[in-house]
């Protein structure tokens, strides 16, 4: 019987280490806006604005709006002045920090599956970026083709990763129950857990650098490769 399939992206579909990416995506960032912000303060503020957001807890606000709400008057720059600026940022330069993204063939074949299959295909990625952003990392990994039923972008959502409510509302957005849907993840306390407290399936992407053990709620673990034997019996 078809379900929802919830993939996590960086880490899981696509070879991407954020203490890796953001570093260069903070320096890149910073410069489109040098003239208006210094790199410390902009890189301290996005920080803890981006956890304002995650905490978000009120289904009335998109991540998005939480953000901006605590950023723009932190930093001191209107809201007018640097969105187009950032915009802009994720239209041209963004697209230089592919070099630090690698496709995984694997991922491809495993999501293309997943469609033949009649599976509802979700991109469960922390929504804490853009849609644009979003995608562009989909198309490095040679995923971008496909109809998916839903990217979690921050302004789409209004709850974020590891809150069980980010789940809870991918289910609703959807029309299904959580129990209907499995999560697929690399990251034990960001997808695993609070997918399962959310009354989900869980597949807990494992490697040597993540090795499995007992005290991880997930419903199965082993490799992608792995998951697509799960996937054809579902």
């Amino acid at each position: 019987m078809p379900c929802a399939l919830l993939f996590d992206m960086d880490g899981t579909l696509i070879e991407n280490s954020m203490d890796t990416f953001l570093p260069p995506y903070f320096r890149a960032l910073s410069k489109k806006v040098a003239a208006y912000v210094t790199p410390e303060k902009l890189i301290a503020q996005l920080q803890i604005s981006t956890r304002v957001m995650m905490a978000n807890t009120d289904p009335a606000r998109s991540n998005a709006q939480v953000f901006a709400d605590d950023f723009f008057p932190q930093i001191g720059v209107p809201r007018e002045t640097l969105m187009p600026l950032f915009d802009d940022f994720y239209l041209n330069e963004y697209g230089a920090l592919r070099a630090f993204i690698q496709p995984l063939e694997i991922s491809r074949q495993i999501v293309a599956r997943a469609f033949e299959l009649k599976h509802t295909v979700v991109i469960a990625t922390a929504p804490l970026f853009p849609r644009n952003a979003l995608t562009q990392r989909l198309a490095w990994g040679n995923l971008a083709d496909f109809p998916y039923a839903l990217i979690t972008d921050y302004q789409t959502m209004h709850a974020s990763k590891p809150n069980p409510a980010y789940y809870h509302e991918i289910a609703a957005q959807l029309g299904v129950a959580p129990s209907e849907c499995v999560m697929i993840g690399n990251d034990a306390q960001m997808d695993i857990v609070p997918a399962k407290r959310a009354g989900m399936q869980t597949f807990w992407i494992t490697d040597v650098r993540n090795a499995a053990t007992d005290t991880v709620p997930a419903d199965w673990r082993g490799t992608l490769a792995d998951f697509g034997v799960v996937m054809e019996k579902l």
